[in-house]
């Protein structure tokens, strides 16, 4: 469904594939930065005047969003993912998004990136703001202009605008996709975990509830006429409702007809590119609250992929510069996890932990090249889901304060269970799933 009001000149989209239409229309544009003429570089104006974001223009728009994206480039979800799950609890989130993107692009002082970031955030798209709060604004863009650029000139003023505005971006809206999502499970995160609940939540309670477009010239687009100078308000609230149910679909900006793309990251030539970013992130904040359920949940995904290894060829797989077997995964995750384990006993009970003599990856023995049978993959659920359990109780009987500000040399022991889930993960994803299950009856 889509309605016109002709005096004020705008139009609102319920309709998903109206919504999509208007978003994959070029000709249609955000709308432009009015208060931006002549605005020095630094200020709060010259921020909005200068991302991508805000750019209506084609060519321009590329050439700013080319710089964001590689910005974005840097930034491995997985190691993001595990920063997220490894911070502290009781940090404003915001703050946690903001500190954890900035130190991933090596900017200097990243809580003060933060403190900047958030100020900056309440005046980016556009609300009024008091002339002193517009002051501090300017200074907050000039000191986050000062981290950033990579020189003086106007190309380089012009990237770093667009790392300052991923920062920006990345703040609120991925804070708010938490707390819905917190909002939407309050006991805890449900069974698919943190990354199926988010997408439930772009589809019922998405973060970003609303996309403006607006039309330089008449444009029509499918069956909707717009004028010249409307304004097009997409409501990603009613659009996303109205869709299909299901998780995250492979391509972002395609989606399926069975599962179309969600819209809260936009679509088309406009669309955010730092969506995989934000779900990293979003995910592991909900996963940092209960460090134990990493853990475990790492062990049965695991243990998931493992039940297809007995279909296994009997070829290694060469993974970045290690090559994996079934064995040699399941090795790999056992080691892992009793290697932490003592480190984490031996740092409560005041010792220096005993250092490993793994050989790790680096080696691949003649039980690692051996077939991977139905018994070896009950063996295999055996030992993992008590090693899960030893490292789950352990884990809940730790009190935030211990769990943040660990005894000992080392990593944060949420930020070391953060490091064993996405390790699990690591090894297991090496070998990777290769053929259907094994049945639970032929083990019986």
């Amino acid at each position: 469904m889509t309605t016109s009001d002709p005096s004020v000149r705008s139009s609102r989209v319920t309709a998903y594939a109206d919504a999509r239409a208007v978003l994959d229309q070029p000709l249609l544009v955000p709308e432009p930065v009015a208060d931006a003429v002549d605005a020095p570089a630094g200020s709060l104006a010259w921020l909005r005047a200068t991302v991508a974001r805000f750019t209506g223009d084609a060519q321009t728009h590329a050439r700013r969003r080319a710089h964001a994206v590689l910005a974005l480039a840097r930034l491995d979800p997985r190691e993001l993912r595990q920063a997220a799950a490894g911070s502290v609890v009781g940090a404003d989130d915001r703050h946690t998004v903001v500190r954890i993107l900035a130190e991933e692009l090596g900017l200097a002082g990243p809580d003060a990136v933060a403190d900047a970031v958030m100020t900056v955030s309440a005046g980016y798209f556009g609300s009024d703001l008091t002339p002193a709060q517009e002051k501090t604004a300017d200074e907050a863009v000039a000191s986050l202009l000062a981290r950033t650029a990579e020189g003086d000139g106007v190309a380089d003023l012009e990237a770093a605008a667009q790392r300052i505005g991923l920062l920006v971006q990345a703040c609120d809206a991925t804070a708010r996709w938490v707390e819905h999502a917190r909002r939407a499970a309050p006991d805890g995160l449900p069974p698919g975990g943190a990354d199926a609940l988010l997408a439930e939540v772009l589809r019922q309670d998405p973060p970003v509830t609303a996309l403006r477009r607006r039309a330089p010239a008449d444009v029509r687009v499918g069956a909707l006429d717009f004028r010249a100078g409307e304004v097009v308000l997409i409501d990603v609230t009613a659009v996303e409702r109205g869709t299909p149910a299901g998780g995250a679909p492979s391509d972002p900006d395609i989606g399926s007809d069975d599962d179309p793309a969600p819209l809260a990251f936009g679509a088309g030539p406009h669309r955010c590119p730092g969506q995989a970013q934000a779900l990293a992130l979003a995910a592991g904040i909900l996963e940092r609250d209960d460090p134990a359920a990493q853990v475990t949940d790492a062990v049965a995904r695991v243990l998931n992929l493992a039940a297809t290894w007995t279909a296994w060829d009997g070829l290694p797989l060469a993974v970045d510069d290690r090559v994996y077997t079934p064995h040699k995964a399941i090795r790999r995750v056992a080691d892992h996890l009793v290697d932490h384990l003592a480190e984490l006993e031996a740092r409560l009970a005041g010792q220096e932990p005993q250092p490993d003599h793994w050989r790790a990856s680096a080696i691949t023995t003649p039980a690692d090249l051996a077939p991977f049978t139905t018994g070896d993959l009950d063996e295999a659920r055996s030992r993992l889901v008590r090693l899960g359990r030893i490292w789950a109780d352990r884990l809940r009987a730790l009190s935030d304060a211990q769990l943040d500000r660990s005894p000992g040399q080392g990593w944060s022991f949420r930020l070391l269970a953060a490091h064993v889930a996405g390790s699990l993960d690591y090894y297991a994803g090496a070998v990777g799933p290769l053929g259907t299950a094994a049945d639970p009856e032929e083990r019986a």
